[in-house]
């Protein structure tokens, strides 16, 4: 079994993400809001209006949206936990129960979590999540796409693995069956 279908790398993978997350957040507070802790409205453009870095503060969930809208008997802080310990649980599960051999998407669930918790320490410490990297996808949906941060990224590509495994693991195994029929002859 490799290095990276072990649970000593996955731990490391969660730790790494939620620390990139965190030392990124506490970068963006210090450049971005002034004396009383408001947002100074600065913008850092690294590739022009494709990517910039720009403080937004996020009391909503993904993309801005208002859990009061689907439970307004919850305040969003006990919403917040709630939904947090489910979807730990629920990564738990589903990490244990992935097959040894798909190592890909036992690496997508390890980095799910890991940007699940590093936006659950912003809500537990500010009551929102710090969101910082604003980035302009050419679309004709909205006019800019919802900033985001780097335990968002986390939890993207996790997702993206978690979907995507099945088939390069298909196409990983067909290869080395080929290479190893053609070693033989």
């Amino acid at each position: 079994m490799k290095f990276y279908n072990k649970w000593p790398f996955h731990i490391a993978v969660i730790v790494f993400s939620i620390v990139a997350d965190q030392l990124t957040k506490l970068w963006a507070l210090a450049r971005f809001t002034n004396e009383t802790g408001a947002p100074n409205h600065d913008v850092i453009n690294i590739l022009g209006e494709f990517l910039r870095f720009q403080l937004v503060f996020n009391k909503g969930a993904a993309f801005s949206s208002r859990p009061q809208d689907l439970m307004p008997f919850l305040s969003p802080t006990v919403f917040f936990i709630l939904i947090s310990l489910v979807a730990v649980v629920v990564m738990g599960w589903f990490y244990k129960n992935i097959d040894k051999r798909d190592w890909m998407s036992r690496l997508g669930v390890v980095m799910i979590l890991g940007g699940a918790i590093g936006n659950f320490i912003d809500r537990m410490r500010l009551q929102m999540v710090v969101d910082f990297i604003d980035c302009d996808l050419p679309d004709f949906i909205m006019t800019r796409f919802p900033t985001f941060n780097v335990a968002d990224s986390f939890v993207t590509v996790g997702v993206a693995i978690v979907i995507l495994s099945p088939f390069i693991l298909k196409e990983i195994h067909k290869q080395i069956k080929a290479e190893k029929e053609q070693a033989k002859s």
